[in-house]
């Protein structure tokens, strides 16, 4: 399989936040994390200067499948405005994924396949971001489908009430219209 420069990047990039995003009772709280605001069932939250600022929002599943054998699950977008990348779109499944398999998300009508890579999955194209996060904030409800290295399909379910102005604060935090 053959990766487009942005997604290499997105998963350096990808695999440096699930190292420093920890979920607990409230999602997303990083290390040096500041959160922007609450917005329905999302979060948005900024980190780091204004030469390296990481803007993202998160949620985690209303409904998962096998939760109690999963690690932490959520539902990233993300910007890196001195990278020039925005609306990166980050499934992190709390297991490892089956190699060779794809993600299917889904928005409503609208659906994408996203690569994976351990316990993430990203979309192959950026234009595929920019398709998701247009959906998202005019749907209701996304779901993301998988199947773990231990052949287990799953099913996640995330409400998309506050998506809208979540991404707008997130937006505003990056200096982003």
């Amino acid at each position: 399989m053959k990766f487009c420069k942005f997604t290499r990047v997105s998963l350096l990039v990808g695999a440096v936040l699930a190292a420093t995003v920890t979920i607990s009772a409230s999602p997303a709280l990083a290390q040096d994390a500041k959160l922007i605001g609450r917005y329905g069932d999302w979060e948005a939250y900024t980190r780091g200067g204004k030469d390296d600022r990481f803007c993202y929002i998160v949620s985690k599943p209303k409904e998962a499948s096998l939760r109690s054998r999963r690690g932490d699950i959520f539902l990233l977008v993300w910007h890196r405005p001195a990278k020039k990348e925005f609306d990166v779109v980050q499934v992190d499944a709390g297991y490892s994924f089956k190699e060779k398999t794809e993600v299917e998300l889904k928005v409503g009508s609208d659906e994408w396949k996203l690569f994976t890579r351990d316990g993430n999955a990203w979309t192959y194209r950026g234009d595929d971001d920019a398709s998701i996060v247009e959906a998202m904030r005019k749907g209701s409800r996304l779901t993301v489908k998988g199947t773990s290295s231990r052949n287990n399909p799953t099913t996640d379910s995330y409400s998309l009430k506050g998506v809208t102005a979540a991404h707008r604060a997130m937006n505003k935090a990056c200096g982003r219209s």
